[in-house]
């Protein structure tokens, strides 16, 4: 089934839910022969409107089984265990849901295409009642606690209700979550799917010149006195970001980070991955395809061809690589595709104020990691520590046997923490402020919300345009051109 079959269907489906049709609604969504995760936790959803919990638990499993990040997938699959008495499973995905949550206060799935917002205080207090069935009072008087951290004026009252019920050693209700409530899909993408007259109709246009007797299609040539320009020699599209590839295979997202591409498309690779997965840009949308689905083109100004375009294959589509994480899009914007590590190299993932990465031959000295670490901080390295552990305890030096710190890499990668000598000697540098221009709501989960006037500690920088802060408890990355630093007598 195509993407755009697949996407009527699920706007059939939602309609009929909305007119609350909920039989039509679930037949539509069964019949879809390869659904996305977000179509998965509808069909689940519908299932325990239905009271049909087993058949709600297996398509929450394959939602989370499509999307292991999804949140709400795993709150929603916690609430049917506990209707099936299932407590132990069901505390274990209201645990997942929460650290989904990445210790932020709630999040708003709106961009996504669900109107509802997932809080962090509702968890924990679902946590904590089904600590209560299984008679830990303890655990679940502690969860509520954590609670009361996360808490908002709005959801303050279940959270002391509770409290006192856990106080008494008595049940309290369970936080639900509104099963008539979908994931839809993106209006954008359904309002392509209605057919468009880009022509219009024919009209008759007289000319302006007397007597013209001008008939046919080719429009009408002013007369100069010398001849055009001869053309100029093809150049190169240097002003395009990325490398051109054109599509050779029909390609449907599973996951909120893939793109949907069809067979013909264009798309320009920003970073290449060591998986074949690629990160592309087409018609301003970016997003991850496997690059075994396309095949690069050469694109000229003034040539009359494009190299290297391939026939649309007509033969089934290859097999999609696995996905390995750490393909970072957020590093992707300046259109160079990054270096990956090789089968000799490893990636050395490092803890500072802000988190990078740099690649090395596996089993290299400390010398050479240290220099690299060091060009990259743009320090002496002298002045950078290095350890195997947060607390530092276990350092690194030149006297380290770099066998053992290499044994522990797995996968190619391997973490470590690095400090400097100002920072182990108290002196870090002054943290920086800034004051809110504007406000600013947040229109996606990692992005931070704020009020103008409001004062933001600013985190890092992570590029021209956009900063990472901290504000009201909350971070996340902002515009830069929302704020300004504060002067140095006011921070």
């Amino acid at each position: 089934m195509s993407f755009v079959d697949t996407l009527r269907q699920w706007d059939d489906a939602v309609t009929c839910a909305d007119r609350q049709d909920w039989s039509e609604a679930l037949s539509i969504f069964l019949s879809i022969q390869q659904p996305n995760s977000k179509i998965c936790f509808d069909i689940g959803c519908l299932h325990l409107l239905n009271q049909d919990l087993d058949a709600a638990e297996k398509a929450f499993d394959c939602s989370i089984r499509k999307d292991e990040h999804l949140a709400v997938a795993f709150f929603q699959r916690g609430i049917t265990f506990y209707k099936q008495k299932r407590y132990e499973e069901s505390s274990a995905d209201f645990q997942r849901a929460f650290k989904a949550l990445r210790n932020n206060q709630l999040i708003d799935y709106k961009a996504l295409g669900l109107r509802y917002i997932l809080y962090a205080c509702e968890v924990l207090h679902n946590i904590a009642l089904a600590e209560a069935q299984l008679g830990n009072w303890e655990k679940a008087q502690q969860n509520l606690a954590k609670a009361l951290d996360y808490k908002t004026e709005a959801k303050l009252s279940i959270i002391d209700k509770a409290l006192q019920a856990t106080l008494k050693q008595k049940l309290f209700k369970l936080v639900e979550f509104p099963s008539k409530t979908l994931f839809k899909p993106n209006k954008h993408y359904v309002a392509e799917l209605e057919k468009k007259d880009y022509l219009g109709k024919a009209k008759v246009v007289a000319s302006v010149i007397p007597q013209d007797e001008f008939s046919g299609f080719a429009p009408l040539q002013p007369q100069v006195e010398d001849g055009p320009a001869a053309p100029k020699e093809p150049e190169v599209l240097r002003a395009l970001e990325g490398e051109a590839h054109t599509v050779l295979f029909e390609f449907v997202p599973e996951t909120s980070d893939e793109l949907a591409v069809v067979p013909g498309n264009i798309v320009f690779v920003l970073q290449k991955g060591s998986d074949n997965w690629a990160y592309v840009v087409f018609n301003e949308r970016k997003g991850l395809v496997p690059y075994n689905y396309l095949e690069r083109l050469d694109i000229s100004l003034g040539s009359r061809q494009i190299k290297g375009v391939a026939r649309l294959h007509s033969r089934d589509p290859p097999r999609i690589p696995e996905r390995i994480q750490g393909l970072n899009p957020a590093n992707s914007s300046s259109g160079n595709t990054q270096q990956q590590p090789t089968d000799n190299s490893c990636f050395v993932k490092i803890h500072f104020t802000f988190n990078f990465a740099v690649s090395v031959p596996c089993g290299s000295s400390y010398v050479v990691l240290i220099e690299k670490i060091s060009k990259k901080l743009n320090l002496n390295s002298t002045a950078i520590t290095l350890s195997s552990d947060s607390r530092g305890k276990h350092l690194i030096d030149n006297n380290t046997e770099m066998k053992d710190v290499w044994s522990r890499a797995q996968g190619g990668r391997i973490t470590l923490w690095c400090t400097t000598k100002e920072q182990s000697d108290g002196k870090s540098e002054k943290e920086v402020y800034l004051v809110a221009l504007h406000s600013y709501e947040s229109s996606n989960p990692e992005d931070l919300s704020f009020q103008e006037g409001d004062k933001i500690r600013l985190l890092s920088r992570v590029n021209q345009d956009w900063l990472e802060g901290q504000c009201n408890g909350n971070t996340g990355i902002f515009p830069a051109s929302f704020a300004e630093e504060l002067p140095v007598n006011e921070q």
